[in-house]
Order: structure tokens, then sequence, then C-alpha cells
């Protein structure tokens, strides 16, 4: 079965990519290597024995895209490509509608030409926004709070309706909760550009010498700990619901649906800490800082649905998120 992986040398596409050429997957990555690198490659090869196909460019470029589908006749499409930082978006929200709206479009059109009919699409959690119940299941009302995650959930509608016109499209939106981690071998991980955005990479980061302290926005959150609570899922648990994604769209009916990929626990931020601190054996600085506006107490997802039509579970707990994270800062040779 041939694979389009969009955004494929990514954090999380480099992890899927090699969850699918191990499972005997034809794998076709389209990056633009905006917040990528060309070394992951390599680095893919060296785990899996398999060096996928690559092909530079834009998901906004339809002819590319037509071609792609056309020249290795492509069976389904897994759609990560897009910009994805929250607090950018809301100084530049036109940028992200036209990455991932205007992508997405692109993407769709390019399917429908050449009859490619199942699409697993990257979403994610940040459509809830502030929850009104916890956990939160597939059924919540959705809410988001920014430019991003409203470009996520004005491409869901987008999947819907293309689905509901057009009977041969299966569609799987999977909402993704907060992935971290890296794979085992220490080869591929998080490597953000800059400044990370988000909490592990830059735990890592300080823990490694890179930073020196970590912020922890607030201390007084209605939490054990009093800092908030979010639901990490281990990468490659991820990878892995794409692999029982691609699973369920070749033996389900067509159709839109979307499905939540969480682990069900949440871990408070200075839980992260201290389990970091614990398999580094290195001693994370931190400082209290006031909250920032629109953060929450506790996010957490419900995962029944992933389960039962998908017969997927996440297996790896904090410490393994955790320890393979620390595996990779430790090994990361700066890929370019």
């Amino acid at each position: 079965m041939n694979v389009l992986l969009t955004g494929g040398l990514g954090y999380i596409g480099s992890h899927i990519a090699v969850t699918l050429l191990s499972s005997g997957y034809q794998v076709i990555i389209i990056d633009n290597l905006s917040n990528s690198k060309i070394g992951v490659l390599n680095a893919i090869y060296r785990i899996t024995g398999t060096m996928p196909i690559f092909r530079k460019g834009d998901v906004r470029d339809q002819v590319l895209i037509e071609s792609i589908l056309h020249e290795f006749k492509i069976d389904a499409v897994i759609h990560l490509a897009g910009l994805k930082a929250v607090g950018e978006s809301s100084q530049e929200p036109l940028k992200y509608y036209d990455h991932n709206v205007s992508g997405t479009i692109s993407l769709l059109k390019a399917m429908q030409k050449f009859q490619v009919t199942k699409l697993v699409f990257s979403s994610s959690a940040t459509v809830y926004g502030i929850p009104s119940y916890l956990p939160l299941d597939e059924a919540h009302p959705t809410n988001p709070q920014n430019p991003y995650g409203r470009s996520k959930l004005m491409i869901e509608e987008i999947l819907r309706d293309v689905a509901s016109t057009n009977n041969a499209m299966n569609i799987l939106a999977l909402r993704y909760f907060n992935p971290v981690g890296a794979h085992e071998s220490g080869l591929i991980g998080e490597d953000p550009n800059g400044i990370p955005n988000n909490l592990m990479p830059y735990i890592s980061q300080v823990a490694i010498g890179q930073l020196e302290m970590l912020s922890v926005f607030g201390n007084d959150y209605q939490t054990p700990d009093g800092t908030g609570i979010r639901d990490y899922i281990h990468v490659m648990d991820l990878a892995h619901g794409h692999l029982a994604a691609l699973a369920f769209l070749i033996k389900s009916p067509p159709g839109f649906k979307v499905i939540n990929l969480g682990t069900g626990v949440g871990y408070s931020v200075l839980e992260m800490v201290n389990m970091y601190q614990k398999v580094s054996g290195c001693k994370i600085p931190h400082q209290i800082k006031e909250r920032r506006p629109g953060d929450i107490d506790i996010c957490y997802a419900k995962c029944d649905e992933a389960l039962k039509l998908l017969a997927w579970k996440a297996k790896y707990n904090l410490e393994k998120m955790c320890a393979d994270s620390w595996n990779w800062q430790k090994k990361n040779l700066g890929i370019s």
C-alpha cells in the first residue's frame, strides 16, 4: 500500500514514517523543511533499513501533489503538514489559515482528481477549547481559543462536508493531545527551531544545559500540586495510532469520523519536572511565574472510541516518555 505522508520529516511525521515502513507500507514523504531537517531521512533509514521516497515541496502546491499522487499511485494520505505554534497563530492568523486550511484544500482537490479516497488528518485537542467536563470525549462541544485551533476545526468541517458529498471518501480526523518523547533509538525526536514552545523539549534543554531555567506558569491551579495538568502521549503511541487508523479506513465503510488520541491520564507540570530529574539524573532549575491568559487547570482525554474502533490504546507511561526524550536529547547530533 502506497501512503503519502505530508509533513513527514517533522517530529510526529518522522515517527509515523518509521512505523509505516516497519509495517511494510511504501512511504512517500512531502515536506517543505520549514520546521524539519533533511537529515531526518537518513535517521529513518538507519532505524528501518528502508529509505522513504522524498519530495521537497509545499502541500499548497496542488500541481506537485497531483504529480505525486499520479507517479506513485497513492492509496491513502496521512496529512500532517501545517503550522502548529499556538502563540504565533494569535500574532499571524492569516499565515495559519493559509498554510493549514488552504493547504488542506489543495490536497483534497488533488485527491479528488485522482480518486484517492482514504485520508487520516492530524487534528488537535485544541479544538475543544476550555473543558465543560472531563475527561474530554469526541462529543464535547468545540470552541477553540486561538487561530491554530480554529484552523484545525475549520479543516474538520471541510472534511465533513467533503465526505458528505462524496460517498467514496473515508476520512478520519485524529485529535491529538500532547505528544512527547522520542523513538527509543534516540535517532529521531522533537528538535524545535529556536526556543521550544512545548514543555518537554524545554525541560530537556534545561537538563542538558542549553537553557538556564524552566518557567512554570502558575502554581495556584485547582490541582494537587497547584500546576496545570495535561494529557501527554508518547509519540510512538501516537504513531501506532495512525497505523491503526489506516487499518480502520481500509475495512470500514466511507464517511467522516473524529477520534481522540491520548492516554486518558493527566500529569502536572511538576510531575513532569520531577520525573525528568529522576530519569536524567539532572537538576531542572525552575521558577514560578504568573499564569498565562487562557491556560486551564486540567485537560485529559477519554479514549474509548480509539479502543472500540481502532483497537488502539496508549502503552507508555510518563517515565518512558521522559526516558526516551532524554535519550534523544543526549544523542542529538544536530541533524541538518
